[in-house]
């Protein structure tokens, strides 16, 4: 029984107000929505209404008992909006103190560049994710559960507040009007001819009149109500551009290294199109054939300056369905010269010249020799990128590659190792296969300035014969649908800035009570703008109202 009553209670308290001019309010509303009657806190008549949002009631204040509710009044919170704005912005800021893993070289272990380069503040921040902060899951999260404070708090403020300042009567309450922040009373002879012309001034002045049973309302700058809600609409838009960047298919950047003569696939394409490097170009300024503009800045360096360097392309796109393991069928698109500032563009990527690498290694010519009689046996040509296994002499000789270091180094235990897969330093473990040593063979270590016999006693060596190199272009891949959206959304938000910054929204209720004028007047900012205003009221024999708030102030100073 208690129970029932208890529900009973709770859902009686939950329906709505009725004030006294017949007008129903939604339970939570402080201020009736047709004539502005307090409707709560009545005996407080010296108290100044909360107008921020008109009185209206607000989901977030009124109900808190489903788990829906207790969802909706958290994310509705400025505070709680506030503090996802800091916690995004500081994730974000610790996200640029080193370079994103996008960012760093494809060829090394993360772990261990973060460890070697940054130490043990890199390893903390790679151990922790933030290597790789802004595609996590938790980031993400955060970036979401902001979107989602801003469109809650927007509905649950603009909707109530768009309903009441679209229904707002003309005609208010006697104490609606005692307790404006600005009020005043004018005793005057002629009402009817005093309230014209203050609706002639007042329309002089930009204001729109409406008017009831002989009052008025003149209000001005509505529009700038919603200046915040544009900015989150702003806000909104820009957060979903960001997010989509996560998408496949609507972000890409990347690098692609292609040398000289070779064709590689364009990352971010799925394998659809290919890019040929038929041509690297550098051009170095000459000082001798320089204007004297750049003359003076040339001749204080001893090092060469690049003039241009430049990549003559070619763009092909796959025209078969594509069988792994074989080589794809390629139709030429176009050609381009890719310099800096002069991307390839195709299907909304573009392809920007970023870097080079002159005269990289591709291919190591070496002789098999007889290590008494300096007799040559054969010689073997690998290409670094993609060497063969075994190297067939004839006669009962072979090579075989036993290990390849592309760049050589030795590990922390003293283990030969390579730092990458770029031949900037190869080195390698041969085993040579003779007459003399046709099943065990011989094994040598062969690098850059380097030929060691492993056990101290073969018969056989390899020489270096020659060295082939290439050019070898850096190319940044990009594509971006997600900027139009970021566009958008920043214009959108500034619009919004502009629109609730330099305008106000003020109001001015003048009406016919007891034989007086009673003038009040509110404005959400500005409240100098909105005085000014009354002041030209005077010439129509209205009197200026007193500002209760600074009155207020003058007597606790006094006190």
């Amino acid at each position: 029984m208690n129970v029932v009553m208890v529900e009973s209670i709770e859902v009686f308290s939950m329906e709505k107000i009725k004030c006294e001019c017949g007008h129903e309010n939604p339970y939570g509303t402080k201020l009736c929505e047709a004539c502005g009657k307090p409707l709560e806190d009545e005996e407080k008549s010296s108290t100044l209404l909360d107008m921020r949002y008109d009185g209206v009631a607000r989901r977030s204040q009124t109900y808190n008992k489903t788990i829906v509710d207790k969802i909706w009044n958290f994310f509705s919170s400025v505070k709680v909006g506030v503090w996802l704005i800091i916690l995004t912005l500081v994730a974000s800021s610790i996200g640029t103190i080193f370079p994103q893993e996008l960012y760093i070289p494809n060829t090394v272990d993360p772990a261990e560049y973060y460890r070697e380069e940054y130490g043990i503040f890199g390893q903390l921040y790679y151990t922790l994710g933030f290597h790789n902060l802004y595609g996590s899951w938790w980031y993400m999260l955060l970036v979401a559960s902001l979107g989602v404070s801003i469109i809650v708090a927007s509905i649950d403020r603009g909707v109530p507040l768009y309903r009441v300042l679209k229904n707002q009567r003309v005609t208010r309450n006697e104490n609606f009007l005692k307790r404006q922040r600005l009020f005043g009373q004018t005793k005057t002879e002629n009402i009817d001819e005093t309230m014209e012309k203050a609706r002639s001034l007042l329309k002089r002045r930009k204001y729109k009149i409406r008017e009831e049973n002989g009052h008025i309302l003149a209000e001005k700058g509505r529009f700038s109500r919603w200046g915040p809600y544009v900015n989150h609409t702003g806000l909104i838009i820009f957060l979903f551009g960001a997010m989509l960047r996560f998408f496949p298919g609507m972000y890409v950047d990347d690098l692609v290294w292609v040398r000289e003569g070779e064709i590689e696939a364009i990352p971010g394409t799925g394998g659809e199109y290919y890019l040929e490097n038929e041509q690297f170009i550098v051009d170095i300024y000459d000082k001798e054939n320089t204007d004297e503009v750049f003359l003076d800045a040339l001749e204080r360096t001893e090092e060469p300056v690049i003039k241009n360097f430049q990549t003559n392309a070619v763009l092909y796109k796959r025209v078969d369905g594509g069988t792994i393991g074989e080589e794809p069928e390629l139709e030429k698109v176009k050609t381009h010269e890719i310099r800096v500032n002069q991307p390839l563009t195709f299907d909304n990527f573009s392809l920007y010249q970023l870097n080079y690498k002159l005269n990289e290694l591709n291919k190591m010519t070496f002789t098999l020799d007889h290590r008494e009689t300096g007799e040559s046996v054969g010689e073997i040509e690998i290409d670094l990128f993609q060497p063969e296994e075994e190297y067939d002499l004839g006669n009962g000789y072979r090579v075989v590659i036993d290990s390849y270091f592309p760049n050589f180094t030795f590990n922390e235990e003293g283990e030969p190792t390579t730092i990458s897969s770029i031949p900037d330093n190869p080195a390698f473990i041969f085993r040579m296969y003779s007459p003399e040593h046709p099943e065990e063979g011989e094994y040598s270590f062969v690098g850059i300035q380097r030929n060691e016999d492993i056990f101290k006693e073969n018969d056989y060596q390899m020489s270096f014969a020659g060295i082939e190199t290439k050019h070898v272009t850096g190319l940044t891949v990009r594509k971006d649908l997600t900027l139009p959206f970021i566009i958008l959304g920043g214009v959108i938000f500034m619009i919004g800035l502009i629109q609730g910054s330099y305008w106000s929204h003020r109001r001015i209720w003048l009406q016919r009570i007891h034989g007086e004028i009673w003038a009040a007047g509110y404005t959400n900012k500005q409240w100098e703008s909105l005085k000014r205003d009354f002041q030209a009221l005077e010439e129509a024999g209205i009197q200026m109202p007193e500002d209760r708030l600074e009155e207020k102030e003058k007597q606790k100073e006094k006190e």
